[in-house]
């Protein structure tokens, strides 16, 4: 059979999950995009500020969205001379505008909603319960395009736990809103926008500081060092690791580096472990970039190079004595 004939089946199997993600992806950004729409029109016509800080916190759930597809169709861009990394780290840089943006949202909403608490103002509760429930039904459809990938992509779940917590989001503005229609306590609406933006601003500042660890190359939150070293060292052969770096290049890409210290008797199987260590990695912690650089320091004190490097230089006399005595 020819190699244009052959198929990978692990390859045709990834290649539909990336397609069955990105569908899924997409369908719940147009729902997530309708939605922001629909409360942010709805939050001037019934004058809901509840609704208007919903739909901020849409707006968040909707670029966390727009990120993992982004982040998707740039695993695909080769990397090039002068980015050998490809665009990676585009994502990060995006992840720092919407987290100041998201901040400067919330203290307008802020201070609105402050304004409100002293002077309420009149709320269409019927049309606000309508519009904060169509958006429950947009965000629930869309968490149930991406919980099926959930379990298959870190970004699919980071979206789908986004998505969720707007749904409860629209359930508090829901809860509001018949409150509301029944008792015309319209400082609840200011209540429940300071509540979202509370929520709004604590994801903010998560953006804004996981952005900056990767930015500073700090150690992933997910890897313990220690434990790390621990493994890497229980393989055998490895006496010990040193210069061992681990960063990020975006959210979901961990590189390391490390100088891998062999025992003597494993030298000549040097390859054989750096394959073993390179495997416990991207199982154990899904560290897919990796550069391992094997090195046996205990070779270099050894009674072989001791005897190499303190054996006495013979003088003209003693070659003269070896050779009179062959």
């Amino acid at each position: 059979m020819s190699e244009q004939t052959q198929t990978d089946p692990h390859h045709h199997d990834h290649g539909l999950l990336d397609r069955g993600i990105t569908r899924g992806l997409i369908i719940a950004i147009g729902l997530t995009a309708v939605t922001f729409i629909a409360e942010i029109i709805g939050g001037f016509w019934t004058n809901s500020l509840a609704l208007l800080s919903d739909a901020a916190h849409v707006f968040m759930d909707l670029f966390a969205l727009v990120l993992s597809l982004a982040a998707i169709h740039l695993a695909k861009f080769p990397a090039s001379d002068t980015r050998t990394y490809g665009w990676h780290r585009a994502e990060i840089f995006a992840s720092l505008i919407n987290g100041t943006t998201l901040l400067l949202i919330g203290f307008g909403i802020l201070s609105e909603a402050w304004g409100r608490l002293i002077h309420p103002e009149a709320v269409k509760s019927k049309e606000m319960f309508i519009i904060a429930t169509i958006g429950l039904v947009m965000n629930l459809v869309a968490a149930g395009q991406l919980h099926r990938h959930s379990h298959d992509d870190l970004n699919v779940r980071s979206a789908f736990l986004h998505v969720l917590g707007d749904a409860i989001a629209s359930v508090g503005v829901i809860i509001g809103g018949i409150i509301m229609l029944y008792t015309e306590w319209f400082v609840l609406d200011a209540l429940i926008s300071m509540a979202i933006v509370l929520i709004i601003g604590w994801g903010a500042i998560r953006i804004l500081r996981e952005a900056g660890h990767i930015l500073l190359e700090g150690v992933p939150v997910h890897i313990d060092i220690n434990e790390l070293v621990g493994k890497m060292r229980a393989v055998a052969g490895v006496n010990n690791v040193h210069h061992l770096h681990v960063w990020s290049i975006c959210s979901h890409i961990t590189a390391l580096s490390a100088h891998i210290d062999l025992a003597p008797e494993y030298q000549l199987r040097q390859g054989e472990i750096i394959g073993t260590l390179e495997k416990m990695l991207y199982q154990d912690y899904h560290i897919m970039q990796t550069t391992l650089q094997g090195e046996c320091s205990s070779c270099m004190t050894g009674p072989v190079i001791q005897q190499l490097r303190h054996r006495p230089r013979k003088s003209a006399d003693d070659h003269k004595n070896d050779y009179h005595s062959h």
